[in-house]
């Protein structure tokens, strides 16, 4: 217990600044919702899903290839130097690409008008991806209140630019509209190297064939199982508005802005799935070699589902409070989508957990299988439902695609790095939530204190169904 309880303390840690930010940027949403139409929202969440498949190419799988090879040699500033000289190399090239290419790019985009976001972006990119690599050190050297600092400047500079930007510059008939958004992105991904300046004067540029090559070859499939995976996760929002352009580019513009504002409902798991993985890598790889490491592995995954599967309730009970976090009755309709998609996450998260079987066994390669076939999933189904369903087919394949990869994960980690998970215990929890929210749906009241008063009769069922399993009290005593 005591592992888990460093763990518990490191997610806490490392995870604190990602939560904190999330959830001050989940305060934006209605900010957003409130000043922007649900195409010009669209916009701003299309831009964001471009920057999530560039992030993960950019970052070449680097941070999980440095906690996996700093722990197996004694000269760790020349692995941490390896690592961010790759990653260099990688950015510099992007970064001149752009450049160059940046009013074509905005074209494909359709978006003619804003080359210039598309520069601010690829800079946005280039600070993002190189300063994560110096911030994975600080986690590895446990520098966690100059990593916690770094990350809460950044999150602040972002949400005080947004509101001066939004409350004190932007006009009713401001033409720049969703560019003074893009802008306090700019500024506060800038501030990150800036505050590691020292730790990037330190850094000294290196190319041992050897190593590069090493590293090159475990991050690989890691890049494609994280490009993978943001199709899985991002490229719905692409397609939304590419398949639905028959209507029209602002009516399909409008879909990608209400989906993209439904699907921040469910930020509360992730975010937590977000602090989970900022402590969970380093933590498996540090226990790797002992003797209960596999007992440790499935004690967390049963705690894990049940924070999970607790956060989905709390949401999917509340929405009518939830909702009122995008003020505009324009996004409402959208509302139907959100219980998917955060059952999809939770899916996600169990995936998320499982996936330590192939990095620990330095068999990446099914990583990227895995997250290959979710890929194909994803494209396939989406081309399929979007035409007929809209945004509700895109939630339908996201739910799909996750539980897909959650069961592969599953029987392919049986087969090659087995680990002895409580299936009774997690399929009761994930059973047990989903019930009681279908439950839920057989009461309509117009009052909305007697819903609330159920739905909290539910989560209490929930709660005191973990405590008969799980009598945290009872082993409290025996200590």
């Amino acid at each position: 217990m005591s592992a888990i309880k460093r763990l518990a303390g490191q997610t806490a840690m490392y995870g604190l600044p990602s939560i904190i930010g999330r959830v001050l940027n989940y305060f934006l949403v209605p900010l957003h919702t409130y000043f922007f139409d649900p195409k010009e929202y669209g916009i701003v969440s299309e831009f964001y899903a471009y920057v999530a498949f560039f992030v993960v190419l950019l970052m070449m799988g680097m941070e999980t290839t440095f906690f996996r090879f700093v722990n197996q040699t004694d000269d760790k500033e020349k692995t941490f130097n390896q690592a961010f000289s790759l990653v260099l190399i990688a950015n510099a090239i992007f970064l001149i690409t752009v450049l160059i290419f940046s009013q074509d790019i905005a074209n494909w985009m359709l978006f003619p008008e804003y080359q210039n976001y598309v520069i601010w972006f690829a800079f946005i990119l280039v600070f993002d991806a190189t300063s994560s690599l110096f911030l994975a050190k600080l986690r590895y050297q446990e520098k966690a209140k100059k990593f916690i600092f770094i990350q809460f400047a950044s999150i602040i500079t972002v949400i005080l630019l947004n509101l001066i930007f939004i409350f004190l510059i932007m006009g009713e008939n401001d033409s720049f509209g969703i560019g003074y958004i893009f802008l306090a992105n700019l500024c506060a991904s800038l501030i990150k190297p800036i505050l590691l300046y020292k730790d990037v004067l330190s850094f000294r540029f290196i190319m041992d064939k050897v190593l590069a090559k090493t590293m090159i070859i475990y991050s690989f499939p890691l890049v494609i199982a994280g490009f993978a995976g943001i199709i899985n996760e991002t490229f719905d929002r692409i397609l939304i508005k590419r398949l639905l352009l028959d209507e029209g580019v602002d009516y399909a513009q409008a879909q990608v802005g209400i989906y993209s504002a439904n699907y921040k409902l469910s930020i509360l798991i992730s975010l937590f799935i977000q602090a989970f993985r900022y402590a969970a890598e380093p933590f498996f790889f540090s226990r790797e070699k002992d003797k209960d490491r596999n007992k440790i592995y499935a004690q967390i995954m049963t705690y894990f589902v049940i924070v999970l599967t607790f956060l989905f309730l709390v949401i999917s009970l509340n929405l009518e409070i939830f909702k009122w976090f995008i003020p505009k009755e324009e996004f409402w309709e959208g509302l139907k989508i959100v219980p998917l998609l955060l059952l999809a996450n939770v899916f996600l998260g169990i995936y998320y957990n499982q996936s330590i079987w192939y990095k620990l066994s330095n068999k990446t390669k099914y990583g990227a299988y895995i997250a290959l076939v979710g890929a194909g999933i994803t494209i396939g189904l989406n081309i399929i439902l979007i035409p007929i369903y809209g945004y509700m087919g895109a939630a339908i394949t996201t739910f799909s695609v996750y539980f897909s990869m959650m069961v592969m994960s599953y029987f392919l980690g049986k087969k090659h790095y087995p680990i002895k998970y409580n299936l009774r215990k997690v399929g009761l929890y994930m059973f047990s939530s989903v019930l009681l929210y279908l439950f839920s749906l057989l009461f309509h009241f117009e009052s909305l204190p007697a819903t609330l008063i159920l739905n909290a009769f539910l989560l209490a069922i929930f709660i005191g169904l973990v405590l008969v399993i799980e009598r945290p009290l009872t082993r409290l005593k025996k200590r």
